[in-house]
């Protein structure tokens, strides 16, 4: 990256940088039993076919059987009610969200690079700043995940974007060192909005 290039746009993550994403939360929904949530859990949004998922590789029939193949038959109504639901749980972070109007309201592009299903429109249509985005690219969508460097390039070519000029924020550091990869700098989300002001500041 050249030295001393302005950003010009902020690419945000949606699962714990956006919107909340918490597998075993969004299970005791569905459920008044501890060990049957956890059940819930591990069948669905703790399985390795929940990745599976987000790349667009198995549909999600597929991961609906997959996950009753690992539960008690008793439990499958309260499974088919959570895959159905859960996204209506999937609640705003606060601070991220007015991040974004933020820097929208001070002239930069605002896009999102989600790891997310086909479905991911049930959690955008509750997100204030879905309707602020410049565009998005969704992995299960394109078939392609971060940390490939493929993706964000991808998104770059996609909206006409430079990667030097794009600041990358997500909560999982190999996401981004992928984004380092492709030619961004990034800031991991732990929380706190500071990080990320910091590094537009500088």
């Amino acid at each position: 990256m050249a030295a001393g290039t302005a950003i010009k746009n902020v690419i945000f993550d949606m699962g714990n940088v956006l919107m909340r994403f918490d597998g075993p939360y969004f299970s005791a929904q569905f459920t008044d039993d501890e060990e049957d949530a956890a059940a819930l859990n591990r069948a669905l949004f703790a399985s390795p076919v929940w990745n599976l998922l987000d790349s667009g590789t198995v549909s999600y029939d597929t991961m609906l059987r997959v996950a009753r193949a690992h539960l008690d038959e008793r439990l499958w109504p309260n499974l088919d009610a959570c895959f159905a639901g859960w996204a209506k749980y999937s609640s705003p972070i606060e601070e991220t969200n007015v991040l974004v109007r933020e820097l929208k309201d001070s002239g930069y592009g605002v896009y999102l690079l989600s790891n997310a299903g086909t479905r991911i429109h049930e959690q955008l249509d509750h997100m204030p700043a879905w309707e602020l985005m410049d565009g998005a690219v969704v992995s299960a969508e394109e078939r392609m995940m971060k940390p490939d460097p493929a993706v964000y390039q991808l998104l770059c070519d996609r909206y006409g974007l430079e990667p030097a000029e794009c600041l990358f924020v997500d909560d999982n550091a190999d996401n981004c060192e992928g984004a380092r990869v492709a030619g961004m700098r990034a800031v991991r989300y732990t929380g706190d909005v500071s990080a990320i002001r910091e590094e537009l500041a500088e």
